[in-house]
């Protein structure tokens, strides 16, 4: 479940979100999507560019596109070759 969600930074109208997942498969350096199901029952996909673990521990999914906090969500991360 998406826990907080806060702006990383906004540059030329682009910006980019952190948002913290309970539970999260994520490790600092992954990437991968993170899923989730709208209310209309549409599948839901945001691209997790990148995960970084503040000082107390939290681990930050950055995104373009954040999910609202309580939102149910799976992860998967990309396998490196």
């Amino acid at each position: 479940m998406v826990t907080d969600i806060r702006l990383e930074s906004r540059v030329d109208g682009v910006s980019l979100w952190q948002m913290a997942v309970s539970g999260s498969v994520f490790a600092a350096g992954d990437s991968g999507v993170l899923e989730a199901v709208a209310r209309s029952g549409t599948r839901l996909v945001v691209p997790v560019l990148r995960v970084t673990v503040d000082e107390a521990g939290e681990v930050w999914h950055v995104v373009e596109k954040p999910l609202a906090a309580g939102t149910e969500v799976t992860g998967r991360v990309e396998e490196v070759s």
